[in-house]
């Protein structure tokens, strides 16, 4: 039998895969960066079938109530895994950023939120005002003032009908016209510092504060920083009265507060921030209202000892003080009294003590402000020297650390008790 060919046999069509390539992001990433990316994306999957991102975001704001950024930035960055385009979650993460010192992930979440939505929401524009330095900073506050006015102008289109009706609703989250005047205040503060050599610095400067002043014209700071902008033109006695005015809206308040014991919520709101209470203290110096700035003083050592420029500024003004009452009794020309002399040893280590510890802390905080320390080392020369440490001083050691009240309040119930019993 002759033999047959045997018929090749007919390749069948390779069937088509639908099915998605999972391993198309993957290209070019190492084993562990895979398997990295994997777990994320199934711990992703599963946060997404577990909590809804609006879960999320209540952990989150918790967290942050709680100040336990650490815990708010897991909980808020779960919420983007889910949603990466929630603005909510995005001004979250900023602001979580910002009060953990990541400048630049603060700077990428803000910067994400105006590319998303550039004409709402003001506070994201604050923040980049805040967070970038010169031209770059006032343009993003001009942004925000701009969504700002445009908010108030229809909540004044659309609440002023209703007000006769109804009783106000008292909403913290709506802009007002102080925020308009706080950020106008931002941008004069930069044409005194950042951009102070630019052409036209001083008037712009001028400009925003009287703007800043429109919006709310008893604000602490705009007022103190028309007399931070008077005093730099040399127009010291307009200064001192816009400073003066500017004390007055909070300071007597704030002593009455201190005095009750009293911790009212509106109260604080009007107190200026820390920094520019230091400020406070820097101008009244300057001015010679030296019992207004120990005032000042007083209160910000006993809200935070450990910044270093309020201990050197209480030295500082008790030194002046001793010197400016030397003064008036040498214009004088009489003998010294014994109550002067009693005034003049108490001022002396009241200056002595405060310049002691202002040296000790700069040296633990590791500060870096060489001019700021050679004065303080001046001033203790003349002074005769650093003040011992002896016991009830209150020069500050190595090994201080600051505590609460409540910790001095169990500190003394400890000492108490170990105490022996009187008979």
């Amino acid at each position: 039998m002759g033999g047959q060919t045997k018929g090749k046999k007919k390749s069948k069509p390779k069937r088509k895969d639908n099915r998605p390539n999972t391993d198309a992001g993957f290209v070019g990433l190492s084993p562990q960066e895979r398997m990295k990316l994997r777990v994320h994306e199934k711990a992703k999957k599963k946060t997404a079938e577990k909590y809804s991102v609006q879960q999320l975001l209540e952990k989150t704001e918790e967290c942050m109530d709680s100040f336990d950024f650490e815990m708010a930035r897991l909980f808020c960055q779960r919420a983007l895994d889910v949603e990466s385009t929630n603005l909510q979650a995005l001004d979250m993460q900023g602001h979580i950023c910002s009060e953990l010192g990541d400048t630049q992930k603060a700077k990428e979440a803000f910067l994400r939120a105006v590319e998303l939505s550039p004409d709402e929401g003001h506070n994201k524009y604050m923040y980049l005002g805040q967070i970038n330095t010169g031209q770059e900073s006032v343009d993003f506050y001009t942004k925000g003032i701009q969504v700002l006015l445009s908010v108030l102008e229809k909540q004044a289109q659309t609440t002023a009908p209703a007000a006769a009706a109804a009783p106000p609703d008292e909403d913290t989250e709506l802009p007002t016209a102080k925020d308009v005047c706080v950020a106008y205040c931002s941008m004069a503060e930069i044409y005194l510092t950042d951009l102070c050599m630019e052409e036209g610095a001083a008037d712009k400067c001028k400009e925003f504060i009287e703007r800043a002043l429109q919006y709310h014209h008893d604000n602490p700071e705009a007022l103190q920083l028309m007399a931070s902008y008077l005093f730099s033109t040399e127009r010291n006695q307009e200064g001192k009265e816009y400073l003066l005015k500017s004390v007055g809206l909070w300071l007597p308040s704030q002593k009455q507060s201190a005095a009750s014991s009293s911790t009212e919520e509106d109260m604080q709101n009007e107190i200026p921030p820390y920094e520019s209470r230091v400020t406070t203290a820097k101008l009244l110096v300057e001015s010679e209202e030296y019992e207004m700035a120990v005032d000042v003083l007083e209160d910000l050592l006993e809200e935070d000892d450990e910044v270093v420029q309020v201990w050197y500024l209480s030295g500082w003004v008790c030194y002046l003080q001793l010197e400016k009452a030397k003064e008036q009794q040498e214009s004088e020309k009489r003998e010294v009294t014994e109550e002067e002399t009693e005034e003049w040893k108490a001022l002396k280590e009241a200056a002595r003590s405060y310049l002691t510890n202002a040296k000790k802390l700069y040296s633990k905080l590791q500060c870096d402000d060489q001019p700021m320390l050679e004065h303080v080392e001046q001033l203790l020369g003349d002074l005769g020297g650093e003040l011992e440490g002896e016991e009830g001083d209150p020069v500050v050691d190595d090994d201080y650390e600051p505590c609460s009240d409540e910790e001095e309040e169990e500190e003394e119930e400890e000492d108490n008790a170990e105490a022996p019993m009187e008979h």
